[in-house]
Formats: C-alpha cells, structure tokens, sequence
C-alpha cells in the first residue's frame, strides 16, 4: 500500500505565511523496516506541475517518524521564500498582455507597480507547489538504504500567495485538516469575486480618500474559486458635488490592457492589479483627466463585475481630498499588506521634516610641507569634515479617522516594506526613475489603538525615515 497522506492544508489556495502541515503514514512499512525516513520533495512553478517531472523540483527533505509513526512536516519555511512583493507590473512576453505607464509598454521602460495605467497581472507574488511523498528504509540495521518507488504519493497542486495570517484569524478545521477560508464570512472578508459582496485583496476600508493626483492600485482574485469565476471589468463612476453621477467607465480586463480575461494553467491569472486612483486614471482617459484637472469630480465608485455585467464586489468609494486651507503637505504612502499587495493612504494634515547629520571629522595641516618653503595657506588647518551622512525623518499626522481606519493603520505599524509614492506630473516615460517612489523605513515603534468611545475625534501621527541618505562630495 502506498504513503497516507492523513493531514494536509484544509484548501487549495492560501496565504502562506502560515503553518502548512502534512502528515504521512505508512505502518506496515514503519514497523518492519529499518532505518525509515519519511522524504517530501517539493515542487513549486508558475505552471502547472506534475511530480513526476523534474522541473519544478526546488528541494528534497527528510523526517524520522516521530512516536506515533508518522512523519509531519511543516513546509512554510521553504514555501514563503519562493513568493515575494510585486514591487513593477508585467513586462514579459509570456503571458501576451503587458502593463503600460502612460501608454508606454513596461517591455520598454519598466516602472513600479503603483503607476500602472489599468492593469497587470501578479510576477512574483502567488505559485503554484505539489508534494511528492516518499518512503526509504533498509531491511536490516546495516542493510543499504533504498527508496521504495512503489509507495510515492503525490499530493493536490496547491496556490500559495504571499499573504499572512494573524494569531487572531479564525481557522476552519475539518476531519483534522485546519486553513483560513478567503470566502469567510466570519472575518467579514469575502476575496473570491464571484457573488456580491465580495472584496478586492486587501483590509482597507470601502471608503477611501485621495487627492487628484495620487497613485495606487487595488489587487484581486481572478478564476477563483473556480476558472469560470473571472472579472471581465472595473466600473468607474464619478460623481458631482450634488452627489449626482456625471461620467463612468467600464476597463475591460483584456490583454490589450495588460490583463487577462482567459485563463490558462498559469499562476499569473489568479492575481491582478488593477490602477484605481486619480492619477492612475488620468494617464489613459483624458475625459476623466479634463474632469479631475477641472476639480468636478468629487467622489467616484470602484466596483468589479461578472461576466454578466453585474457587482460582484463591494463599491468602494474614492473621495477626492482637496489641498488643505493650511497649506500643509500631503504625503503618500503605500505599505506592503496582510495579504501580500499594496495599501494607500494619504496624509494631509502637518507634517515635520527634519535632518538628522553624522559627521565624521579629521585635523587638516595649514600649509604646504612638501615644498622648498612653508606655505600658509589660509583656507587650510584645523578641524575639517571628512564624510557627512545626513537622514531625513518625516513625522505623519492624519486627519480625523474612523476606527475602521484606525484597525487598517495596524498593519502599517507592522509592515516591514513601506514606500512614498508622489504625486502625478506631466512628465514623459523617461523622466521616471528616482522620481515616484522613495524607499523608508518606520521608526514609530508603538501604536495605541484608539476608539471614538474613548478618544472621541481620533487621529494617528507616525515617524518615518528616508531610506537613503543626503550625499556629499567627497573631500
């Protein structure tokens, strides 16, 4: 009989920051045996996999069954290296739809994810994994040790995504086999778009704010749960300051467009990206661009439909921030996410810039020694600055909050990768580098969580730093 798979991930796609468990048995083999290890070899690829093969081998690992006689092996480890952030869109030939910025294709010139046109599909972020289960043993203490091909077991193929779960995430355990259900009305937080209402993959709030040239894109699943469960369009509408609708559109999710709207066994078509803020749209729909530049656009709506035309996700509504009557600077920032994309917020209220300098310094001579006579050289001498490395520190402070958004800043505290994102400007596809993305780093180290009930008008204030420091000339 061949190797029992007795525990295994309760579905088939998940965020792999999580314990992912397999247990195996075979006790026939386990009591008669000699020196018996339990062997997974895992696979992992873009495509899909059979065990097989060879190809998609990244690994082989061995375990002594434990007292029970099974062998339990926790693959989080090795899996979560294999999956990272989508930090630029799509630029490659395989799939056929390619992202563009400003209607310049990425193959061209590559730019970040955040400034994406319309859309793109996931890079780097969501695989596919598969298990080959395997038994070796010896028949006597000294006996060679041989692997029994005739008890391989190959377990389901697998999508793992690179998203997290927390302590507090509730679990689903069935017959022993336990995972988070991303359909989970229990978390309130249903990220299969096949029936209304449904989220994209993120825990921002249904109601957003941006200024009328900020940067940023939702992420969502796409042919899940099912491959006839796709999201042909984004619908737009936006709204007056009546509240009455006065311009919509509908983005198809097409190659042609940088997305995919026909699936094939590729892990690139269960995660896209779609841009959804103001300058995002402005760069390819000059209706809505002559609307934003006008500033009658007050509000508008984001929501994804079926095929049928219908919503399947909730509507999210994007409120347009005017400059503050203060003149204080807006500053943006976006934040690698629980589940592995990218959230936005804006702050528009004071902000603090400071510099902070360490100087390393030397003692210079005051004149020439190397000639026929001393020269007194009145600009030489004393103490002088070798190197100067200069940091600068921004302090953040937001508006008036909801405890929702107070929840959402929780997983800002916590995110190891957050960036600035600047503002839109009429610049070309080669003035781009350095320009919209600055890396760094927070150094608020605590965060208290308020409520209306205790705090009545809330708001948050952060400290962050520049990841790179202020140059100098070398002297």
């Amino acid at each position: 009989m061949a190797i029992s798979i007795d525990q295994r991930p309760l579905y088939n796609v998940m965020p792999i920051g999580q314990q992912v468990i397999f247990s195996v048995s075979q006790d026939q083999l386990v009591a008669t045996k000699f020196n018996v290890k339990f062997i997974a070899e895992v696979h992992i690829s873009n495509t899909a996999i059979v065990p097989a093969t060879t190809p998609s081998l990244i690994g082989t690992f061995k375990t002594t069954p434990n007292n029970a006689g099974v062998g339990i092996f926790d693959l989080r480890p090795i899996l979560e290296t294999f999956v990272s952030p989508d930090y630029e869109p799509n630029a490659t030939t395989f799939p056929a739809s390619t992202s563009e910025y400003k209607g310049i294709t990425a193959i061209k010139e590559m730019f970040p994810m955040h400034l994406v046109d319309k859309y793109s599909v996931s890079v780097n972020s969501i695989k596919f994994f598969a298990i080959r289960f395997r038994i070796e043993y010896s028949e006597t203490a000294n006996d060679p040790i041989t692997i029994d091909v005739n008890e391989d077991t190959d377990s389901d193929q697998y999508t793992m995504f690179n998203g997290v779960l927390q302590y507090d995430d509730t679990l689903k355990l069935v017959n022993g086999n336990y995972g988070y259900d991303l359909d989970n009305v229990v978390n309130s937080r249903q990220f299969y778009l096949y029936y209304y209402p449904a989220n994209f993959l993120s825990n921002a709030p249904t109601t957003q704010y941006a200024r009328d040239t900020d940067y940023g894109t939702f992420p969502f699943f796409n042919f899940l749960p099912d491959v006839t469960d796709r999201v042909p369009n984004i619908r737009f509408i936006a709204y007056n300051s009546s509240g009455v609708a006065f311009l919509s559109n509908t983005l198809s999710n097409a190659p042609y467009n940088g997305g995919t709207w026909s699936f094939t066994t590729h892990s690139y078509n269960y995660l896209q990206y779609v841009g959804v803020f103001p300058a995002n749209i402005r760069q390819w729909n000059t209706a809505w661009d002559a609307e934003f530049t006008a500033g009658t656009i007050k509000y508008y709506t984001v929501q994804a439909l079926n095929v049928g035309g219908s919503g399947v996700s909730d509507i999210y509504t994007i409120n347009i921030t005017c400059p503050n009557e203060r003149g204080y600077e807006g500053i943006r920032l976006t934040w690698l996410n629980q589940w592995g994309t990218w959230d936005y917020y804006t702050f528009n209220m004071k902000s603090i810039r400071s510099i902070e300098t360490n100087r390393t310094s030397y003692t210079q001579q005051g004149g020439t020694w190397n000639e026929s006579t001393f020269k007194i050289k009145g600009y030489k001498g004393g103490k002088k600055n070798f190197r100067v490395n200069s940091t600068e520190k921004i302090k953040l402070n937001t508006d008036f909050v909801t405890e929702e958004e107070g929840v959402w800043f929780e997983e800002l505290i916590n995110s190891n990768e957050v960036y600035i994102v600047n503002e839109y400007s009429t610049d070309s596809e080669n003035s781009i580098t350095n320009k919209y993305i600055e890396p760094v780093v927070l150094t608020t180290s605590s965060y208290v969580k308020k409520t209306i009930a205790n705090d009545k008008l809330m708001q948050y204030t952060i400290e962050i730093e520049k990841s790179k420091m202020k140059r100098t000339q070398a002297v």
